[in-house]
């Protein structure tokens, strides 16, 4: 079993508290995804699980294991960073064999662990060059294989695509999902790319300011955000939060002040209230409307976005389908099923 168990987990450098306290079960084999802002302590978070950072207080269990004092190397653990840290005077089957080799391992079977990561990511046409002859993906590929020979328990990947181009990312997604399927391991993975989060995690950690703001599986979060923050983070385009105040009959938005939407959970009158719905949410069969006059256009071929504001300064991103007729400038009304608001409070958090 490779599980993991973080325990009220703390981080204090000096005066200053960057984990508060954080909760987490980490079940064997899953893809847990730690998402958040720069600074908002997913890499700390990262370091501690792997050894490279002491944890001020709280427990941090492997296994049935309590890791706080185990040596980083016998964690059972392998980690791949951001920098692929490729030893430029070795070859590619020698970066990967070095960990093997400095342990003592026999020739033979250093030489069988490199030949089975080479092939689960289809190095072995690449094991005789140096990291100068490979591409941006390959090296990261070179790096993921020297953990992989270690056979740990459990991968911990920080921002390890950070360095590629976009479409190169795309396919490192891919790789990595697919390595995941094959070895049946737990892995760890930090980003600050919600894409990344969305399309690879069975388990997402959002992470703000040293503490958890939710966790869950991508499409619950995406579809059941607890608060603004989450909301507004998870989504790529994002969603529109509308600021507005509760009346007896529903919401009045801010920007939209002539007309008031019905609420799809009871608000007090007088409430301030931040209204959420998701650009795609927009139906031409709503049965409520917002008037909005059309500032942008983005025609992406087979989905068009308009950027549309009311009355107020809010602008609205609205998926259109492939409607490709709209024009910078005129008036459209976004009609969407008053079902798919959310509702959030003035504390933040989620109105249900």
């Amino acid at each position: 079993m490779s599980g993991l168990k973080l325990s009220n987990v703390r981080k204090t450098f000096g005066s200053v508290e960057v984990i508060k306290g954080v909760d987490l079960d980490i079940e064997d084999k899953e893809f847990v995804v730690f998402v958040g802002p720069s600074g908002c302590g997913k890499s700390t978070l990262l370091r501690m699980i792997a050894g490279l950072e002491q944890i001020t207080s709280g427990d941090l269990f492997i296994g049935d294991k309590r890791m706080n004092d185990v040596d980083p190397s016998n964690r059972g653990i392998a980690m791949v960073f951001q920098s692929y840290a490729l030893y430029p005077h070795m070859t590619v089957r020698e970066n990967m064999g070095f960990a093997l080799k400095f342990a003592g391992r026999s020739k033979e079977e250093i030489a069988k662990q490199v030949g089975e990561a080479a092939r689960i990511l289809e190095l072995g046409a690449l094991l005789d060059r140096f990291p100068k002859q490979l591409s941006g993906g390959q090296r990261q590929r070179v790096a993921i294989g020297r953990a992989i020979v270690r056979h740990p328990d459990v991968f911990l990947f920080d921002e390890p695509l950070s360095n590629l181009d976009a479409e190169l990312r795309v396919h490192m997604r891919i790789e990595i999902a697919r390595l995941h399927k094959e070895l049946q391991t737990t892995i760890i993975y930090v980003t600050h790319d919600q894409v990344e989060a969305m399309t690879l995690a069975n388990k997402i950690v959002v992470l703000r300011d040293g503490i958890i703001e939710q966790a869950g599986s991508p499409l619950d979060l995406y579809d059941n955000p607890d608060n603004l923050f989450v909301a507004g983070f998870i989504g790529s385009p994002k969603m529109n939060l509308l600021p507005g105040i509760a009346e007896a009959g529903g919401i009045r938005l801010t920007d939209f002040p002539g007309q008031i939407l019905p609420s799809p959970v009871p608000v007090s009158p007088g409430a301030s209230v931040t209204v959420g719905i998701r650009p795609e949410h927009f139906d031409p069969e709503g049965s409520a409307a917002l008037q909005t006059r059309v500032e942008i256009i983005e025609h992406l071929g087979g989905e068009t976005y308009a950027y549309a504001r009311g009355e107020g300064n809010t602008l609205l991103t609205i998926a259109t389908g492939n409607d490709r007729h709209l024009k910078t400038g005129e008036t459209y009304n976004a009609h969407f099923d008053p079902k798919n608001l959310l509702v959030f409070g003035q504390d933040g958090k989620r109105i249900r």
